[in-house]
C-alpha cells in the first residue's frame, strides 16, 4: 500500500509539472503567434494550467515536506504532548481538505450538467478544469489521511525529523566569526 500511495503522490508531482510545461508553451506559442499577425489567447489556457498545477502539486509538496507550516503551537510541547498536537493539526487540515475535496466535486457535477462554457476565446467546458482541481484536492485529502494514520500508529510524520533538526540549540560558537 506505501508503494502505491508514494506513486500517487509521485505521478501527481509530475502532472503539476506538465501543467507547468503547457503554461509555458502556451505563452510561448502566443509570443510566436505575435510575428506571425496570429492571434492566440493563452489567458484561459495558462489560468487552467495554473490551477492544474497548484492542486495537483499539494500532495506531492505535503508528502515531501515542501509546505510552509506555523509551527508556533506544535513546536510547545513534548513527547506525547506534541505527537497529539501534530494529530489535531493533521485531522484540521485533513477536515478542510475533506471540505475543499467535497465542494470541488459538487461544483464538477453541476458544471457538467448545466454545461458550464468557459467566456473567453476558447470555449472549454468548465468542469475539465475544475475536475482538475478537484482530483488535486482528493489526492490531497488522501496524502493527509496517510498521514495522520501513520502518526496514529505512532510512527514519524513525514515533518517531525526537520522539526526536530531546526529546534537544536545555537552556540555562540558556531556562529563567532573571525576578525582579522
Amino acid at each position: 500500500m506505501r508503494v502505491a500511495l508514494d506513486r500517487l503522490y509521485l505521478w501527481s508531482g509530475y502532472v503539476s509539472a506538465a501543467f507547468l510545461v503547457a503554461i509555458a508553451l502556451t505563452i510561448i506559442a502566443q509570443i510566436f503567434g505575435r510575428f506571425f499577425a496570429v492571434a492566440i489567447d493563452s489567458t484561459e489556457s495558462a489560468g487552467f494550467s495554473l490551477a492544474a498545477s497548484t492542486f495537483f502539486g499539494l500532495a506531492y509538496t505535503y508528502r515531501h515536506n515542501a509546505h510552509i507550516r506555523v509551527t508556533l503551537l506544535t513546536r510547545m510541547g513534548r513527547g506525547g504532548v506534541r505527537r497529539w498536537l501534530n494529530v489535531w493539526a493533521i485531522a484540521l487540515f485533513l477536515s478542510v481538505a475533506a471540505y475543499l475535496t467535497y465542494w470541488s466535486f459538487d461544483l464538477v457535477y453541476f458544471s457538467y450538467k448545466f454545461m458550464n462554457i468557459s467566456p473567453g476565446l476558447l470555449a472549454i467546458p468548465f468542469w475539465i478544469p475544475r475536475s482538475f482541481m478537484a482530483i488535486g484536492a482528493l489526492i490531497l485529502s488522501i496524502a493527509l489521511l496517510d498521514e495522520l494514520v501513520c502518526v496514529l500508529r505512532g510512527q514519524p510524520s513525514t515533518f517531525d525529523a526537520d522539526e526536530l533538526n531546526d529546534q537544536a540549540p545555537i552556540t555562540l560558537e558556531s556562529n563567532k566569526t573571525e576578525v582579522s
